[in-house]
This record gives structure tokens, C-alpha cells and sequence, in this order.
């Protein structure tokens, strides 16, 4: 570029800047998807139990939320995404409707807040499954975020 004119290097930079933002766009446009493995030993308190599960979590840039939880080795009576910290239990941000036995999925509208976002962005949100034995969750998984 030292070649080139003044006026040329700088529609040059100009170019490679708007090039670097619309990269960054696209990037923060993506949506986010993780496969959690659910433990009783990720609960608060944690919980001794032979059950499992899974959650597959896509969290869109517009917030949009998709999810779906299979758990075995309990009769599930409950799953939700919480908003709090590992080791902190939390308040339900996002219901699941049951989709099966021991299945189930967010709603088609599911969306988070900008809160609820943030606190995804910064690791805060986690995934459980609540039973009858243990009504506060059985098994859990924290989402990672970005």
C-alpha cells in the first residue's frame, strides 16, 4: 500500500474497515447453539440420581430461543431454562411444554429479555429437569454463552 497515492491508501482503509465491521456483523448475527449433557451433580444442592439428559439450545442474535430436553432414568415432571450463575439456583425464565415421555421443547415464540440475554452472553443461564422425587431439579446443565 506504500505504493499506492495518499487518497488511494485512504479509500483502501476505508474499504478494509467496513469490510472488518460487516465481518463482525455477520458474527454477532449468528445464532448460538449448544448440546448440554444434564447431572444430578450439576444440581444446587446436588442431587444423587441415575438420571441423564440431554438439551440441544439454539439462542438466535434476536434473542429467539429454541430448545429440546430428553431425560431417561426419571419421570420428569418439569424442565425449564433458570437464570442463575453455576452453584446459584435461579428463578424460570423460559417454560417448556412437555412433547413427549420425558421430552421437552420451548415454545415457537420463546424470546429472551435483554436482561435474560446478557446474563446468557456472561455464562448465567442453566437447563433442568424436575421430577417428583426431586421437585427442585433432578438434573441440570449450565449454558456456556458466548
Amino acid at each position: 500500500m506504500q505504493n499506492l497515492p495518499q487518497s488511494h491508501r485512504r479509500s483502501a482503509a476505508v474499504v478494509w474497515s467496513s469490510a472488518m465491521a460487516a465481518i463482525a456483523v455477520c458474527i454477532s448475527m449468528t445464532a448460538m447453539s449448544e448440546t448440554l449433557t444434564l447431572a444430578g451433580s450439576n444440581e444446587v444442592p446436588p442431587v444423587t440420581t441415575a438420571a441423564t439428559g440431554t438439551a440441544m439450545v439454539t439462542i438466535g442474535a434476536d434473542r429467539s430461543v429454541k430448545v429440546n430436553v430428553t431425560a431417561s432414568g426419571m419421570t420428569a415432571t418439569a424442565s425449564h431454562i433458570h437464570m442463575g450463575a453455576a452453584g446459584t439456583n435461579g428463578p424460570v425464565i423460559v417454560p417448556f411444554a412437555k412433547t413427549g415421555d420425558n421430552a421437552f421443547a420451548a415454545g415457537a415464540d420463546a424470546k429472551l429479555t435483554e436482561e435474560q440475554y446478557a446474563a446468557y452472553k456472561a455464562g448465567n443461564l442453566y437447563v433442568n429437569v424436575h421430577s417428583a422425587a426431586h421437585p427442585g431439579g433432578e438434573i441440570r446443565a449450565q449454558l456456556k454463552g458466548i
